[in-house]
């Protein structure tokens, strides 16, 4: 019994030392796998399939035409020497100041669309394509009224973006925004199309915007608003917000009109629109009383009035006076201020054009020659 007693001790002495030996040396040996469990995953889809409302199409086409923007600003050498410019802003010399926004590619000649608010008063532009290159723009032309500008870049095999009909858009349209917020990189945002034609905002001259909830931020401005095709439909421009940051509404300008604005600035440099010199007024029921246009059935005539005329200018040659009330132009029904602006603007100056005018309970076609509309400075949107 001792004998036995005896090996059993040599034994799990033996056992013990090898353990401690590998467990110092080869610890990796002494380690148990975990219990493995069985999972239900999903197989790998097919080569080429799209998701279920995946926009992955469409982001992959439009995305290569949208461009980042860095544009400078050379310090005004007034400020520098100003000192109370110095004493609240420091002695910042000559250092310029810059600025960062986002661009459509629309040709590959190297034309690109985006806000004249992302390059207004720069010095210097360049632009990053989305592959990495970097080329630095020149400006073609601007367009304040409608907040957009033209540039080039010279570079080639250029991808380009194709335009879309913005005219066919409905509220609850799927919509796509991409650009380059707070200068992050390419961004892709989604949302719907929330409103049609939104105008009387303050922030350009001619107002028709595209609102959208996708998100766009600082940074967006002069990025492409695509559809479910990637086609462009819109150029982002700005936002409503009390932060600063995306708050759900978002203002495009249309292709209609980017398309009308870009054709224009590479032709001529510039965008000719038609002007006749009038102050235009929605028409109110207190408006209409004091230029007695109140119909017996109190209703209001559908128009626009007008409440002052330029001495001298086109409509005040044509015979238009203060209280008319302009119901169509070139037999395109009137209905506000904002569409007697864009048809107004459409018209060829020094082409007559016919006028239908309510004065009092009279009606009056008027033949008006357009002027060329002077070039205005509109408001900084938000960007």
């Amino acid at each position: 019994m001792k004998r036995w007693w005896l090996l059993f001790a040599q034994t799990v002495t033996v056992v013990l030392g090898v353990y401690f030996v590998v467990l110092t040396l080869k610890p990796a040996w002494l380690r148990v796998s975990p219990a493995s469990i069985a999972l239900l995953e999903a197989p790998a889809p097919a080569p080429g399939i799209v998701p279920p409302g995946s926009m992955r199409v469409a982001a992959q086409a439009a995305a290569a035409a949208v461009v980042s923007i860095n544009t400078s600003q050379a310090m005004n050498p007034a400020h520098a020497q100003d000192p109370w410019f110095r004493f609240f802003f420091g002695d910042r010399g000559q250092e310029p100041q810059g600025g960062i926004g986002s661009g459509v590619i629309v040709s590959n000649s190297g034309y690109i669309l985006t806000n004249n608010h992302v390059v207004e008063g720069a010095d210097g532009i360049e632009v990053i394509v989305n592959d990495g290159r970097r080329a630095t723009a020149k400006i073609v032309g601007t367009d304040p009224d409608t907040d957009l500008a033209v540039l080039k870049i010279e570079l080639d095999k250029l991808p380009t973006i194709v335009l879309g009909d913005s005219e066919a858009l409905q509220v609850g349209d799927m919509l796509l925004a991409i650009g380059n917020p707070f200068g992050v990189g390419q961004t892709v945002t989604s949302g719907i199309v929330s409103a049609l034609g939104r105008n009387q905002l303050g922030i350009n001259t001619f107002e028709n915007f595209i609102q959208t909830d996708a998100a766009i931020n600082p940074g967006n401005s002069g990025g492409a608003l695509v559809d479910v095709n990637g086609h462009l439909v819109g150029i982002n421009t700005a936002i409503y917000s009390r932060s600063g940051g995306n708050l759900g509404i978002g203002f495009a300008i249309p292709t209609s009109t980017a398309k009308m604005v870009l054709q224009a600035i590479v032709a001529d440099g510039q965008v000719t629109r038609g002007w006749i010199g009038v102050e235009p007024n929605e028409l109110s029921q207190e408006l209409a009383e004091t230029f007695g246009l109140t119909r017996k059935d109190g209703a209001l005539p559908q128009g626009v009035i007008i409440t002052g005329v330029l001495q001298n200018g086109p409509a005040a040659q044509a015979g238009l006076r203060p209280g008319d009330v302009i119901v169509a132009v070139s037999t395109q029904a009137v209905r506000n201020v904002s569409q007697l602006l864009r048809l107004v603007a459409a018209l060829k100056p020094g082409q007559q054009s016919t006028f239908s005018v309510m004065r009092g309970n009279q009606s009056l076609e008027l033949r008006v020659t357009p002027g060329i509309r002077p070039r205005s400075v509109t408001p900084r949107p938000t960007r």
